[in-house]
């Protein structure tokens, strides 16, 4: 296993705690996009009020970007299993951060792309996606 293989799936696996910490039934779904020939989201999430697919991302570098049909193919699993599709992505030495694939920049190649700056600005944090209070920034106060 690569490194960059071994590092997402560590990240996956902390994303899971942190959701099991805040009270939601999750699972991971193990090698996701290699396991079947149906595209699956890394995380599965529910509370019984909400219910999330969740593609994960992480990475050391600016920006984060995913496929197309990757985040098409979460969209459609998301509908058909009655969650709310999202994106959740993780910069080092950051947070978890949060997006439904309609808020993501699209490149001209069709792919999508979140930048660090975006992230940390406009995501939602895991407080939030989980129920808790909205994050505030300075342009709060």
């Amino acid at each position: 296993m690569s490194n960059s293989n071994a590092k997402g799936n560590r990240r996956e696996r902390e994303l899971v705690n942190a959701l099991d910490e805040r009270g939601f039934a999750v699972m991971r779904a193990p090698a996701s996009g290699s396991a079947t020939e149906r595209e699956l989201p890394d995380v599965l999430a529910g509370d019984g009020d909400a219910f999330y697919a969740i593609e994960a991302k992480s990475s050391a570098g600016d920006p984060i970007y995913l496929d197309g049909e990757e985040v098409e193919a979460l969209v459609y699993f998301a509908r058909n299993f009655g969650a709310k599709p999202r994106i959740g992505v993780r910069f080092d030495r950051e947070d978890w951060y949060f997006f439904h694939p309609a808020d993501l920049h699209t490149t001209d190649a069709g792919s999508y792309r979140v930048k660090k700056e975006r992230a940390l600005a406009d995501g939602t944090d895991i407080e939030e996606l989980t129920g808790g209070p909205a994050k505030t920034g300075l342009d709060d106060y």
